[in-house]
């Protein structure tokens, strides 16, 4: 058994729980602690520096309201000496700044590097609002150059219920955010001993859960290697306990089953061992729970893989049969595995394993290989009706033209020769399928021989493509690509004309009007490769491998219209196949199609014939 890793434990993740319900309720309370806080000393802040502009703002009410006499001071002078000579009491104001509400002009500042500003009107929005509602109003920002935060804060001063100025002050904020960095400092360090401490707690905790169940672990793992003899310490009578006492009962109960079923297991893998058919048990799920070799090996599966699988499944037959059809199938089931180029056929019985109450204890699978039986009772069946198929063309043609000349037709001068020719041709047609049909039936039986012999082939196939170009219509013409060099190999040269007769006649009966057909011959590797090229309307790349079978026809009226039988290609290929080489087709639809077939021949007889 895999043990399990540390974080995916138990004891881990008790802990985890443990340090997170901690956590959490650390969180939600520091959060109502900091916010209280900050709420508290930013309002003890605000509070401060609102006392303290208060007291300003009433002296500078005073020197705003007060007339002046040519010994006094002017309004600026006055402001400027009440900014400095103002309490130092609150260290954190940076400026404090005077607007009169008819000009809206600055006429103080306390700021001795911003005296600039006296004088001029101001821009600030708050002092804006101030002015015009009557209104304190704060904002809090940080300041372009430093970063630090600043509060600002605009108050009217008042004059018989009037607006007649503002005081703008300026105070930095920044050491109230450092005092509350420092207590979230301080508390999430109290945050992480407490967290530390607590999954020390936990762990602790946690190992007196988690040992009783790692005995328990180590005892199932001596269990799955036979030894029933170990017993699981009870800690104490608790639920973990009374877990404790059931396993060490189910451990007993184990022992006594596994005696009494071993001399059984035992006959059964005897027996499935020496079989040759595939056999699959499952249990009463449909579940597999014994799989032989020869079903692994029939199924191209490994038996690790497939148990505790669902049979429907391991078998592909999950949409169209449940686990409950198969108790009640009493036939055999074909089971197709077969891909595009590979068939695969299995045969299937099902047999119900049942106790002598009649209660279903699962299902035994035989599987057979038959892919051999059906393909030869697939190639047998669609031979005999391809035969049938064309031997009942010409006799259903032949029947109706002699009834035809019995009713009378004979007579007539004109139609009674034609008719008669019609009947000669579907007679020479049946003969030449007849004839094709023998020589096949001899080639799969093995019983013919081949007379070889060692034939400089450029010369023989130069002399068979010179009968074709005599006896071909004038406007096909020909082309010769053979290399200069003798090749010599070991044929037997009518089966080889045979083979290049019914070639080439599929190009010249499939050549347009000025088309061409070219013949090549190349070497490689030990082989001569032999091509035809015609120019026909090709063949599609779906059925280009399908040409060379028996009574497969690309145009199948057409070919028959030509007196073509369906087996030509099929005996060239059963003879090249023969000689040891090989034969297939290439073809590009609407351009032509090139068939090519290979000879072996030896290099060195090409010295002895020189």
């Amino acid at each position: 058994m895999k043990k399990v890793g540390f974080f995916r434990s138990i004891h881990f993740k008790f802990v985890l729980i443990y340090v997170l319900l901690i956590f959490v309720a650390m969180q939600i309370i520091g959060v109502y602690f900091v916010g209280e806080l900050e709420e508290n000393l930013v309002g003890n802040f605000t509070k401060s520096i609102k006392g303290h502009v208060n007291l300003l703002t009433y002296s500078i009410g005073e020197e705003m309201e007060k007339e002046r006499g040519e010994e006094d001071p002017t309004l600026e002078e006055a402001i400027d000496a009440i900014l400095k000579d103002r309490d130092n009491s609150s260290n954190d104001i940076s400026e404090v700044r005077v607007i009169d509400t008819r000009s809206r002009r600055v006429i103080g500042t306390s700021a001795p590097g911003n005296q600039d500003i006296v004088g001029k009107k101001t821009t600030e929005v708050l002092i804006k609002n101030t002015l015009t509602f009557g209104k304190e109003d704060s904002d809090i920002f940080r300041d372009k150059k430093t970063g630090r935060r600043l509060w600002v804060l605009s108050t009217p001063v008042e004059a018989n219920g009037e607006v007649i100025g503002a005081v703008y002050v300026i105070a930095e904020m920044e050491n109230v955010f450092e005092q509350m960095d420092e207590i979230n400092s301080i508390f999430m360090t109290g945050t992480a001993i407490a967290l530390v401490i607590t999954a020390i707690l936990g762990i602790l905790l946690a190992r007196t859960i988690t040992r009783p169940m790692s005995d328990m672990r180590k005892q199932a793992l001596v269990m799955a290697k036979g030894n029933f003899s170990r017993k699981v310490r009870v800690y104490g009578d608790d639920e973990i306990g009374q877990l404790a006492v059931t396993f060490n009962n189910l451990t007993k109960k184990l022992q006594e089953s596994q005696s009494s079923t071993e001399g059984e297991r035992r006959k059964l893998s005897s027996v499935l061992a020496n079989m040759t058919d595939g056999v699959i048990s499952t249990d009463r799920r449909g579940r597999v729970n014994l799989i032989n070799e020869p079903a692994a090996q029939l199924l191209n599966v490994s038996s690790e893989t497939v148990m505790n699988q669902p049979i429907i499944e391991v078998l592909g037959l999950e949409e169209e049969y449940k686990f409950e059809d198969l108790l009640e199938e009493r036939e055999s089931i074909i089971l197709d595995y077969s891909k595009k180029n590979r068939p695969f056929i299995l045969r299937g019985n099902f047999s119900v394993i049942q106790k002598e109450t009649g209660f279903v204890n699962g299902l035994i699978t035989v599987l057979h290989d038959i892919t051999e039986q059906e393909k030869i009772e697939s190639e047998r069946r669609e031979f005999v009706a391809n035969v049938s198929h064309e031997l009942r063309t010409p006799l259903t043609t032949m029947r109706s033209y002699l009834e035809a000349l019995a009713e009378g037709a004979w007579k007539d001068e004109e139609i009674a020769p034609s008719f008669l020719s019609v009947t000669q041709n579907e007679t020479e047609r049946m003969i030449r399928l007849v004839n094709d049909l023998l020589q096949l039936s001899k080639m799969d039986s093995k019983d013919y021989r081949l007379k070889t012999g060692w034939v400089n082939f450029n010369k023989f196939y130069d002399h068979i493509i010179d009968r074709f170009e005599m006896s071909k219509n004038d406007d096909i013409t020909f082309k010769r690509d053979l290399p200069k060099e003798a090749y010599f190999v070991d044929i037997d040269e009518d089966k080889i004309t045979q083979v290049l007769y019914n070639v080439i006649s599929n190009s010249l009966k499939y050549s347009p009007e000025g088309g061409q057909v070219t013949f090549r011959v190349r070497a490689s590797d030990g082989f001569i490769i032999v091509s035809i090229t015609d120019q026909g309307v090709g063949i599609p790349k779906n059925v280009i491998d399908k040409i060379f079978d028996r009574f497969y026809r690309v145009d199948k009226a057409r070919a028959r219209n030509l007196g073509g039988t369906g087996l030509g290609l099929a005996i060239a290929k059963e003879m090249v196949v023969a000689h040891g080489g090989k034969i297939w087709a290439e073809s590009v639809d609407g351009k032509g199609t090139t068939v090519f077939f290979t000879l072996p021949y030896e290099q060195e007889e090409e010295d002895d014939w020189s």
